[in-house]
């Protein structure tokens, strides 16, 4: 398994697969082809379809520049197509081809180039492959978590994760003092900034508990919509869920900068998982593994934070992915905002429900972590890929029905 640097990635919205994959590839294709005097790049699957909600189109144009670029939005897929987020790029000189690559960009942020194995591997941190491997070690090394991913890691894994939060807190803060209507056409208003403002501390506890939580995801999906920095976890259509809910206990339990960082860690090791065992992309297996998984992840963050033990810390995690099975991503008009912004609010809310159900709960439970990403894996696969980050299933079909 690889680092958990590798679910946590710096960048700009709003979409990891759509927008950060295809620049990344491009980047990394421009600098192998300095002498071209003009790119082409030709979407399929999911990129081609949604692609223009997404803004994967200005994504290419902005990495190749100065140099000029055509972007195709190919209305038919190659035979033998793997992944439904496949480019092809293209360098030119003088009107003759100098090379091609395919790309596959594969859900937060990382891509992987055909006919490059070695490349595509990436540097594995960890000798354990499934979380059953990973408490199978740390009992009987007698560690934590905290302790096994320090051992892997290195302990200078907690000074980037604490950058990671500085990250994640500026984006939460600064969705807060927005207002304004998101790009994209929808006439969609912020609202995170309005529920902030409009939280009435008197009111029932458990009320002014899901508003704060609530405005905090918003405001980090709004920032990814509307092309601010935001950090992926996994993604950044959930980017979310992880950041409010942390945000949130900060000063409810009164937690530093370095216990945030052990909470990361931990939600890392399980997006981390999702990411070598199952998917953490839309276009692969639907938004069950995007939202479902960033709200593991964040459920897995809150029992480290409160000190549960290992068994409870994977019982919420399982708990919260469970619940997402089957989830579509169905994006309207394919940005990602209705309803993805909402949707990372009532993952975070769901997390703190799981990791509640956990303290209680764990020696009850029949179900583990490994067993329910196979499952959200194969019922991605299973899924109509009409559901799969295409914008022409369930909200986004019938809202286009209606002649929006």
């Amino acid at each position: 398994m690889r680092s958990i640097r590798d679910i946590y990635k710096i960048g700009t919205g709003p979409s990891s697969s759509h927008t950060m994959g295809p620049a990344r590839a491009a980047v990394l294709f421009r600098d192998e082809h300095p002498e071209a005097d003009k790119f082409q790049a030709i979407l399929y699957g999911s990129l081609s379809k949604t692609g223009q909600g997404h803004g994967t189109d200005r994504a290419l144009r902005d990495a190749f520049a100065p140099i000029e670029a055509e972007v195709i939005f190919s209305e038919e897929d190659p035979r033998g197509l793997k992944h439904p987020n496949t480019l092809d790029l293209i360098a030119w000189r003088e009107g003759k081809e100098l090379g091609r690559i395919r790309v596959e960009s594969i859900g937060g942020g990382d891509i992987v180039i055909e006919g490059r194995e070695e490349d595509n591997q990436g540097e594995e941190t960890y000798m354990e492959n499934s979380f059953a491997e990973i408490l199978q070690f740390c009992q009987y090394r007698y560690v934590d978590l905290v302790e096994y991913i320090e051992m892997n890691e290195g302990p200078d894994i907690w000074d980037y994760l604490i950058g990671v939060w500085h990250v994640m807190k500026r984006s939460v803060e600064e969705g807060l003092s927005r207002t304004g209507e998101l790009p994209g056409g929808l006439h969609i208003q912020r609202k995170a900034k309005y529920m902030f403002e409009h939280i009435v501390e008197t009111k029932h506890p458990e009320l002014v508990e899901c508003q704060k939580v609530c405005s905090y995801a918003y405001a980090v999906s709004e920032q990814n919509a509307d092309n601010g920095t935001i950090v992926t976890a996994p993604t950044c259509g959930a980017c979310g869920v992880l950041p409010a809910v942390l945000y949130y206990f900060k000063d409810k339990r009164n937690l530093s900068d370095l216990d945030i960082a052990h909470a990361l860690g931990v939600a890392g090791l399980f997006g981390e998982l999702a990411k070598r065992n199952a998917s953490v992309s839309g276009a692969e297996c639907g938004c069950q593994a995007e939202v479902g998984v960033a709200c593991s992840m964040a459920a897995a963050a809150v029992c480290q934070a409160f000190g549960y033990n290992i068994h409870q810390i994977e019982y919420a995690a399982e708990v919260s992915l469970e619940h997402h099975l089957g989830l579509t991503c169905d994006p309207i008009c394919g940005l990602v905002q209705v309803p993805c912004i909402e949707r990372n609010a009532v993952a975070a809310m769901r997390a703190i429900n799981s990791a509640n159900i956990a303290y209680f709960l764990t020696g009850t439970r029949n179900i583990s972590y490994d067993m329910v990403l196979k499952s959200m894996y194969y019922t991605g696969l299973d899924m109509n890929q009409r559901y799969r980050e295409t914008a022409e299933g369930g909200l986004a079909r019938l809202y286009t029905r209606r002649g929006k």
